[in-house]
């Protein structure tokens, strides 16, 4: 027995994408899935029961973060990170290594792990496979993320195979230092950038080790969509069928979608609470800048579509004046709007699959979207 487990319900016979439930040790949610990112313990602005009433089964938070502060000893100390927080749902937490490679200016990779520099303080640290399984292991959640090289885009072949080749060796080392198996379960990362061969041999290596769970790094990191697409059709058939499969920071509404088409179960993406801090909303008509001096007397919702707290509620005038006067109140107000329209994007993903027409739902949310127009400025 494993502590995370798939469930798959129905392939769509019009597209290939999978309809599933996994199962952990705090609940169960439906997939495919948008997990909102939780980075220090909370999603930003919003509680746990308003992210519970839009829909939200899983969230994440962040290891390096919460090893930066609080630090995992007083999140252990506190009943681990469901307590603490106060969601008693599904989480996850990540290894760290995005933030790692991504945060840090100065890092020295070597073999036993990556030295560099808190991205705050200026201190030295250290992360390892070790260290990442022991912080993580200590915040409890219900699935954690091996320690992997986050390599950039574009990277030269024979530095993305020395990358793979790292994180392959790093993954066993994670296994190894896993000490909760039974309540925590480890998910193996499938890197190799564009190249297809070296997706392959992560794919075969990682699968070796009979992990619970695989995602697939390295993607949504600056390439066109076309490539990340194209790399999801020849890796994600090579991931076990009975497992779940997790797209790693992709939160954009094609993307959702079209990662679902082909065969992904969880994504996750800081996106639509970074750009609603920024006064810009996610809508069924595409993007809307409500900061924007056109909505100064508009007082239509910000999508007439939806239902959410927000729509139902304020207007495009109130919530610009509110982001321009940095009331805390309207980012609170394009936050809730955004998550909610992306796990009711989800919800309706998983209503096409379940009628076999996700082909058709992708052709006519494009369309209304705006994806289809030459000069959409879409996320």
């Amino acid at each position: 027995m494993t502590a995370v487990t798939y469930e798959h319900i129905k392939t769509c016979r019009q597209s290939g994408a999978r309809l599933g439930k996994v199962h952990t040790p705090h609940g169960s949610f439906d997939t495919p899935a948008f997990m909102p990112v939780g980075t220090l313990a909370t999603v930003k602005t919003l509680s746990p029961e308003e992210l519970e009433s839009m829909g939200a089964g899983m969230i994440l938070s962040n290891t390096y973060h919460l090893w930066i502060r609080p630090g995992e000893d007083i999140v252990e100390e506190a009943g681990g990170l469901h307590k603490f927080m106060n969601w008693n749902k599904p989480i996850l937490t990540d290894s760290g290594g995005f933030q790692v490679f991504s945060l840090s200016k100065l890092r020295d990779i070597k073999e036993e792990g990556v030295h560099f520099r808190n991205h705050i303080s200026g201190a030295k640290l250290f992360l390892s496979p070790e260290k990442a399984m022991q912080i993580q292991n200590s915040l409890g959640a219900d699935v954690m993320m091996a320690f992997d090289e986050c390599p950039p885009y574009p990277a030269e072949e024979e530095y993305m195979k020395a990358s793979v080749e790292r994180t392959t060796r790093w993954a066993e080392r994670c296994l190894e230092a896993h000490t909760r198996p039974k309540d925590q379960a480890l998910f193996g990362i499938v890197q190799g950038g564009d190249y297809r061969h070296l997706r392959e041999k992560s794919a075969k290596e990682l699968i070796s080790m009979d992990f619970p769970g695989y995602a697939i790094g390295g993607l949504s990191v600056g390439e066109p969509k076309e490539t990340m697409n194209r790399v999801l059709e020849y890796t994600t058939p090579l991931l076990p069928q009975n497992k779940p499969r997790y797209l790693m920071g992709v939160g954009s509404a094609d993307a959702l979608i079209d990662g679902s088409i082909r065969g992904i179960d969880m994504f996750d993406c800081v996106l639509p609470t970074r750009i609603g801090r920024n006064g810009t909303c996610m809508t069924s008509k595409g993007r809307l800048v409500v900061r924007n001096a056109s909505n100064a007397r508009d007082f239509r919702p910000i999508d007439e579509a939806c239902g959410c707290y927000t729509c139902r509620n304020y207007s495009r005038a109130y919530i610009r004046h509110l982001i321009k006067s940095e009331e805390t109140f309207g980012v609170r107000l394009t936050s809730y709007h955004n998550l909610y329209f992306l796990l009711s994007l989800m919800q309706q993903v998983r209503e096409a699959i379940q009628q076999d027409r996700l082909l058709d739902f992708r052709e006519t949310f494009f369309e209304q979207y705006g994806f289809n127009r030459p000069d959409a400025k879409n996320f």
